[in-house]
């Protein structure tokens, strides 16, 4: 395996003003010079509580945020001033039922995504009946979307994120608002993604999600790396990986 992405001191500042003429100037640090490193055909996990930095560095990672300092780098690219290189390589999953237009079916939200990407016409519908039965929706293709379940909904976001055929797909929280048949069965995709050598970073709050899906992980408590390693190297001599997780945030808390 090659690393793909590598992180190290990372931080992204925020300024906010405050008092009741927003004189008052505070720095919010909401990444606090992170490191981790990602491996290809990994899918590695980031776990916080809310607020913890978790979709900040997604973002940056992204390009979507400038990093504050810090190294971040995609494919050995910056992430900020060289995204050009990036952008067509990733690819974003949203949790909830962001990223997708409801008033359309669900070939035609992958149709206007593949244009968007450039995607040859004649790549676009083989590719887009691939997707569609990679994510079980191929007999509500031509639905529109506001007929759909939250678990459908989540299905063709993934669907989305793959339409350009990323080598890595991040995710934020894919399994939030779904019922336990309809996180199983993103679980069973994304196990099916890594199969197909390809890399995913998944935000999440399921710790058993985490113990199920990641090769490595790292725990970020208030913009900072606490812990990281394999799920059983965390979990070390505790039941769960949860028991570990709590012990080492109050640890850190105390």
């Amino acid at each position: 395996m090659s690393q793909v992405i590598c992180v190290e001191n990372l931080k992204r500042e925020f300024v906010s003003k405050k008092g009741l003429f927003k004189k008052e100037i505070k720095i919010v640090k909401a990444v606090d010079g992170i490191s981790f490193d990602v491996e290809r055909g990994e899918i590695f996990g980031l776990l916080g509580q809310n607020g913890a930095g978790k979709t900040t560095t997604i973002k940056m990672l992204t390009t979507l945020l400038a990093p504050t300092s810090g190294k971040c780098e995609v494919f050995g690219y910056k992430s900020f001033g060289e995204e050009n290189h990036i952008r067509s390589r990733i690819n974003f999953i949203f949790g909830g039922e962001l990223g997708v237009y409801k008033r359309l079916s669900a070939r035609d939200n992958l149709r206007y995504f593949a244009n968007l990407y450039l995607i040859p016409q004649k790549e676009q519908n083989e590719r887009i009946e691939q997707i569609l039965k990679l994510v079980d929706l191929a007999d509500r293709a031509d639905d529109l979307v506001e007929t759909y379940s939250k678990g459908m909904i989540q299905r063709l976001q993934i669907a989305r994120g793959l339409i350009n055929d990323p080598e890595i797909l991040f995710m934020d929280e894919p399994t939030i608002g779904l019922d336990p048949v309809g996180a199983r069965m993103l679980r069973d995709i994304i196990r099916r993604l890594k199969n197909e050598g390809k890399t995913v970073l998944l935000t999440t709050h399921n710790l058993a999600e985490v113990e199920e899906l990641c090769d490595r992980l790292v725990i970020i408590n208030k913009g900072r790396v606490i812990a990281e390693g394999t799920p059983e190297s965390i979990k070390g001599n505790y039941n769960s990986l949860e028991d570990s997780y709590v012990e080492i945030v109050k640890g850190v808390s105390a």
